[in-house]
């Protein structure tokens, strides 16, 4: 190994370390590393500039104004609290059918307000129809991150493998290219949730679940008040130009008029300079640690590239992965990104494996664009353990589960989309 590779290894390996430990926040932990790659001169100041200005933390930064613009106008809550009215109507079948708007509403929106608004109703109609609260509130968890695999712009995890990608030299993905594979695990995933989900997570209606009031503006103490949002009173002109610059920036990036990070940006400034939501606003809504800590692990992952160490990985695997063919390297990789992103962020999963992905592939002569997606739907299906994803965190705080309940369901669930996402991927994304 080279001492680049080394110093690579190392920091890669601390960096790891610090997240799994979690004492220090992630997006500290992630700049550090940066930080000692650039110092060392293991990577270049022109690559760590390029990763603080990539397409996706433009896009992210831009997508998190508008959605901010939106949750201030109170139209994410006016919605969710009227389709659950209408819905509690319906006793189980309405609270399955909300669950399932929320599924879809991630596919566009940040999936962490939409579960703080939506789970304090859900285990409300839950209670007034004499139902345990613990049935629903994970499988509103689960939903909501099996809807944001389903677009470019549902998580920035898709989003970040698409800069990854595209700074690799592959081509980069289009706004809906991963749906069909991502409704396709969300529906096997939905109907394992409703058919074993209340087996699995029965439990006596009288039996008391924790309190946690997630939606008040006074998070309680101990909580990151950056998952709460405003409970704003609904403003409809704010409401309607919020929702109508989201729809117009969606609409350019899927007919490919301009780039999702461009029609972002633009969407953004013009709810800004229109006065739709203020400059202090706009900068509130920006979530700076998600995009450090991005941008950090960004570092990190180009290190293994430009360092040879994502190709040095692969070429231990590829010898015997060539023998065994290419579905095996591609199972190997949804599973390795499936496990990793129960202990480590999303983002820093994706970041470490998407080079690797890339190597494997080229190293195997076949295409990379199925082990890209397989990278963008393992790494969002974090259903094991309760900590393993934000949305996790909240319901498990307000339904006061255990954590072997999440290993109860959460793990057959892992297995389940793995199986289907290997079978899926290669219809839609050949080798």
């Amino acid at each position: 190994m080279t001492p680049g590779q080394i110093i690579a290894l190392a920091v890669l390996a601390a960096v790891v370390a610090g997240l799994i430990h979690g004492k220090l926040r992630s997006d500290v932990v992630a700049l550090a590393g940066a930080a000692v790659l650039l110092g060392t001169r293991t990577v270049r100041p022109v690559e760590v500039q390029a990763a603080f200005a990539s397409p996706a933390i433009l896009a992210l930064a831009s997508l998190f104004v508008i959605a901010y613009a939106m949750e201030l106008s109170g139209l994410l809550g006016l919605v969710i609290r009227g389709a659950t009215r209408l819905c509690s109507r319906l006793g189980a079948a309405g609270l399955w059918l909300v669950i399932v708007l929320c599924g879809l509403a991630s596919a566009f929106l940040n999936n962490t307000p939409i579960v703080v608004l939506g789970a304090p109703v859900v285990r409300d109609v839950a209670r007034s129809i004499s139902l345990s609260p613990k049935r629903f509130l994970i499988p509103l968890s689960y939903a909501t991150i099996l809807g944001g695999a389903c677009t470019l712009i549902g998580t920035s995890t898709n989003l970040l493998v698409n800069d990854m990608a595209r700074n690799a030299g592959q081509p980069t993905f289009s706004l809906f290219e991963v749906t069909p594979v991502a409704l396709i695990i969300a529906a096997v995933g939905g109907v394992y949730m409703v058919v074993f989900g209340p087996r699995l997570l029965s439990t006596s209606p009288t039996e008391q679940e924790a309190p946690v009031p997630l939606a008040s503006i006074n998070p309680p103490t101990g909580e990151d008040p950056a998952l709460y949002p405003v409970d704003a009173p609904f403003d409809p002109l704010r409401a309607g130009a919020a929702l109508g610059v989201f729809v117009l920036v969606v609409t350019v990036a899927a007919l490919g008029l301009l780039p999702i990070a461009a029609a972002a940006f633009a969407g953004a400034v013009l709810l800004v300079v229109t006065g739709m939501i203020s400059v202090d606003n706009a900068y509130k809504g920006l979530r700076p640690e998600i995009l450090l800590l991005i941008a950090g692990m960004v570092v990190v992952g180009l290190s293994m590239e430009v360092t040879g160490l994502a190709a040095l990985a692969t070429d231990a695997l590829v010898g015997w992965l060539r023998q065994l063919g290419p579905l095996y390297a591609l199972a190997l990789i949804y599973g390795a990104t499936l496990l990793l992103t129960e202990i480590l962020s999303n983002a820093a999963v994706a970041v470490l494996l998407t080079p690797i992905a890339v190597a494997l592939a080229e190293s195997l002569g076949v295409s990379a664009r199925p082990f890209l997606v397989a990278v963008m739907m393992a790494a969002s299906a974090a259903f094991a353990t309760p900590f393993g994803y934000q949305t996790n965190v909240l319901v498990y705080q307000m339904g006061g589960y255990r954590y072997l309940d999440f290993v109860r369901i959460g793990a057959p669930l892992n297995l389940i989309t793995w199986a289907v996402g290997l079978a899926v991927i290669p219809m839609f994304f050949p080798f």
